[in-house]
């Protein structure tokens, strides 16, 4: 407990490091919130127009899309918030000589990498999803149990596991070509995909994306969930697994990596 105790009140110095660096620069802040909102406001136009069209789409209606777009804007703006820019600073940790000297720091280094900033402004991002999922919710009728809302809570706190876990193996590419950013940034654009219905794949392509790179489930499940599309608890299973596997083979890789780093001034 006095760990966790002194684990936590670190983390939420780092919290309020990260509000006051983003306070000094609050223009580029607010400028940061509406960049996103629009971009948001773009992928639910798109969903619109797709549906003056038609009906449905590989079984789902238009409020149901809707829901899904908001669902994915959550988890992607949540795993932003806390993870992104963290992240994509590894390959400069290590260029720079950053990294000798957060592994001498009497704390977990992988701790300190991960959570050292906050990205505020994507919380208000998250919210947004949030608000657009109530909409659609609101328009289709629906009225979740608290079983549902809980549910969808540990799923989308599973999905946003799985961002980072695959996100931070593909970082630590950096200890051997020292940039590493191409790559990390191609998987956060695969996040795209995960808007769409999974009924929508076939074949390799759905295979691909939801067990190679698992972005279909990401966001497909906690929305299935809410809208009461779940046909067995495997997706639900599957979602938490490979959260727990995804998590257990980035530390791994995170050790043997950092096992073979012989420092910057090597």
């Amino acid at each position: 407990m006095a760990v966790v105790k002194r684990y936590w009140g670190l983390y939420g110095a780092l919290w309020k490091n990260s509000l006051v660096r983003e306070m000094q620069f609050k223009v580029n802040f607010l400028l940061w919130i509406v960049v996103e909102a629009l971009w948001f406001a773009l992928q639910l136009s798109f969903m619109t127009v797709l549906y003056t069209h038609t009906d449905s789409i590989a079984g789902w209606s238009k409020w149901e899309v809707v829901l899904l777009v908001g669902c994915n804007q959550f988890i992607q703006q949540l795993f932003t918030a806390l993870f992104l820019t963290n992240i994509t600073d590894l390959s400069e940790h290590i260029r720079t000589g950053r990294l000798d000297f957060m592994l001498l720091l009497p704390v977990n280094t992988r701790f300190l990498i991960s959570l050292r900033k906050v990205d505020w402004g994507n919380y208000v991002n998250a919210a947004m999803g949030l608000a657009v999922m109530a909409y659609a919710g609101r328009q289709m009728g629906l009225q979740p149990t608290l079983l549902q809302i809980a549910g969808f809570g540990v799923l989308s706190a599973a999905g946003v596991m799985i961002h980072y876990s695959l996100m931070f193996l593909l970082a630590t590419i950096s200890f051997w070509t020292v940039r590493a950013q191409g790559i990390v940034w191609g998987y956060y654009n695969l996040f795209n995909i995960a808007r769409l219905p999974d009924t929508a794949f076939r074949g390799v392509y759905r295979m691909m994306f939801t067990w190679v790179l698992p972005v279909l489930l990401v966001s497909n499940v906690p929305a299935r969930l809410i809208l009461a599309k779940l046909e067995s608890v495997q997706s639900v299973l599957m979602l938490l697994g490979l959260a727990a596997v995804c998590f257990g083979l980035s530390e791994v890789v995170w050790r043997w990596s950092l096992a073979r780093y012989t420092s910057a001034s090597s």
